[in-house]
């Protein structure tokens, strides 16, 4: 059986690009088609197989101005040529499902999000755009909706990677999905016990204005509690003007030392909206509570008065409301950091497998089947029994 794997583009190693890096793993003969392609930004897991790019990867500055050529990647995305294949799986985020697959192929997209900037938060990446940009962007995306829309067609089974996804893709697209969350891996962190932890909470990820990171600092810049913020974004300077010496803005750093940070914090704040939410899963792995609005992925996520506590509106008082609440609870790291391992690697590879592999049975008679569907690797089935 001949595999294809198509993502948006292949530029870092985030939440998609660690679907991507599984996928390759458990098929380790697939091809790989994307925009654009930086090979030493992404896994020595992807590095080994082919990676074809669409002709975005040969427009100018494209490794760092790919999202700028948008509008002309559903062109690109047809124009890939993927005869022979039997199986594709697309990873949809960006523009990636919107290939023509070939007669006879199963086309199966594992979705991250419908395209946030054309769908649900339009209006707020249009408001943070430059004047051109928001001149433009009616236009634009109308046009790259229709095909968002139409492309939809070619998918034979979507996979989203939680109910708030799965619920966009019934809304938009008007498409039932299988949910499995995504991969996280749970093994990089420590636990530490309740008393090598320090007094301070944490907000990790990228500070845009969608994810809420002023309410954070608002809140700790009020209660006069020290809160440490690592990342990078838009709004890294205003965090760093509006806040108060008790309140850190550490910018983006290195995996040590947010790996250090989130096994020591007292807990995560999660002040945004988000469609799966890895950072949480990751404080969870390391043994912390996570003080999350109550929407998104998050509510998949976090067990309010197990592993977190949830605040219901997005406003400084809530959450200093639902900080104070998270200070009387006797947390148990190691309870914690178990229940995050039901969102490991092990258990999205065992779950993708066994979905796949139900979904090519009707076809076994009508492909070719030189290598058999991917099986769940022994080892991790066990250790999931």
């Amino acid at each position: 059986m001949k595999i294809a794997i198509v993502h948006y583009w292949l530029v870092g190693m985030r939440g998609g690009e660690k679907v991507i890096e599984a996928l390759c793993r458990m098929y380790p003969d697939a091809d790989v088609f994307t925009h654009v392609y930086v090979p030493e930004a992404v896994s020595d897991e992807i590095r080994r197989h082919k990676v074809t790019t669409s002709f975005i990867g040969r427009l100018p500055r494209a490794a760092k101005l790919y999202q700028r050529y948008l509008p002309l990647m559903p062109l690109a995305l047809e124009q890939l040529d993927l005869r022979g294949y039997d199986l594709i799986i697309s990873s949809e985020s960006g523009p990636a499902k919107g290939i023509v697959p070939p007669p006879g192929a199963m086309h199966i997209c594992y979705c991250h999000s419908p395209m946030r900037y054309i769908w649900n938060m339009f209006h707020e990446y249009r408001e943070r755009s430059g004047p051109i940009t928001r001149l433009l962007m009616p236009t634009l995306a109308h046009y790259i909706r229709n095909w968002d829309s139409v492309s939809a067609n070619r998918v034979d089974h979507f996979v989203a990677n939680s109910e708030t996804v799965a619920t966009r893709l019934h809304r938009y697209y008007r498409r039932a999905s299988t949910v499995i969350h995504p991969p996280v891996d749970v093994d990089a962190f420590e636990v530490l016990p309740n008393g090598l932890v320090e007094d301070y909470c944490l907000m990790v990820g990228e500070l845009v204005g969608y994810k809420r990171p002023e309410l954070a600092v608002e809140a700790f810049n009020r209660t006069g509690r020290r809160l440490v913020v690592i990342g990078g974004g838009e709004m890294l300077a205003e965090l760093r003007r509006i806040a108060k010496p008790n309140v850190q803005v550490l910018g983006p750093q290195p995996f040590s030392v947010l790996r250090y940070h989130y096994s020591r914090c007292r807990a995560l704040i999660f002040p945004g909206e988000e469609d799966f939410g890895i950072v949480p899963v990751e404080a969870m792995a390391s043994g912390r509570p996570v003080i999350a609005f109550r929407r998104g992925g998050a509510t998949e996520t976090v067990v309010d008065g197990m592993s977190g506590v949830f605040f219901d509106e997005q406003s400084v008082d809530a959450l200093i409301a639902a900080e104070e609440r998270a200070r009387a609870i006797a947390w148990q790291p190691r309870e914690i950091a178990d229940y995050a391992r039901s969102f490991s690697t092990a258990v999205f590879e065992k779950q993708m497998a066994l979905h796949i592999n139900q979904l090519l049975k009707p076809l076994a008679g009508t492909i070719s089947m030189a290598m058999p569907p991917v099986q769940p690797r022994p080892a991790l089935v066990q250790s999931l029994a």
